[in-house]
Parts: structure tokens; C-alpha cells; sequence
């Protein structure tokens, strides 16, 4: 698959990564997947309620890679633009200046960039 934009790429980038992690490191990486798998699936809170809170968690944290997976994730689960950036302001008021200028940046850089490869 060959990228069409810099977010693609940078999935890409950790997919190729989380790869050739896997490979060194198998067990491990089958367990954290099992881990994650389970802690994103379907329960009391919707899998769309989780990628917003993960995407939160990702802004809080400055984590880039995961700011574009989750953000991702919240397109793939049906979450709106309004829905994503109420999440990013909600994450400001605790986070601050640092997760504002994610999500005034790269947060709307993907949703972009995603919106326009699904059509």
C-alpha cells in the first residue's frame, strides 16, 4: 500500500514499526494486543466513546502517533468533526496550551486528510 498523504504515511510508519516489533518480540506483542483488543471492544461504553477518550488521553499526553490512530479511530467508529474537536476542548481544559495546539494542528490535519481518502 503506498501512502497518498503524510498522515497515511505516518500509520504506515507505525504499522511497519509495530511489525517488526511483533516479530522481535512476539509473545509480548500478542498479549498487549489481547489487552488492547479487550479494553477497546464493545461494552458498557460505545467503541466510538472509547476512541474519544483514547484520543483525549493521546493529546494529553503529546503522543503524535497516537493522536493520529485515535483520530482514525474516531472517523472509523462515526464520529463527527464537532465530536472529535468537543473532545480536544474538553482535553484542553486540563491539558492546556500543549493539547490545544495538537488539536488546532494535527488533529484537524487528519481529519482532513482521512475525510478526503474516503472519497
Amino acid at each position: 500500500m503506498e501512502a497518498r498523504n503524510s498522515i497515511e504515511t505516518t500509520l504506515l510508519t507505525y504499522k511497519k514499526g509495530l511489525g517488526d516489533f511483533t516479530g522481535k518480540m512476539p509473545e509480548f506483542a500478542s498479549r498487549f494486543n489481547a489487552f488492547t483488543e479487550a479494553c477497546f471492544g464493545e461494552g458498557a461504553l460505545s467503541q466510538k466513546q472509547k476512541q474519544l477518550i483514547a484520543l483525549g488521553i493521546s493529546l494529553y499526553s503529546q503522543d503524535e502517533y497516537c493522536i493520529i490512530y485515535h483520530t482514525k479511530g474516531c472517523l472509523d467508529q462515526g464520529c463527527s468533526e464537532q465530536e472529535i474537536l468537543e473532545a480536544v476542548g474538553v482535553t484542553a481544559a486540563f491539558g492546556g496550551g500543549a493539547t490545544m495546539s495538537q488539536g488546532v494542528t494535527l488533529v484537524q490535519e487528519c481529519i482532513q486528510e482521512l475525510n478526503r481518502l474516503e472519497h
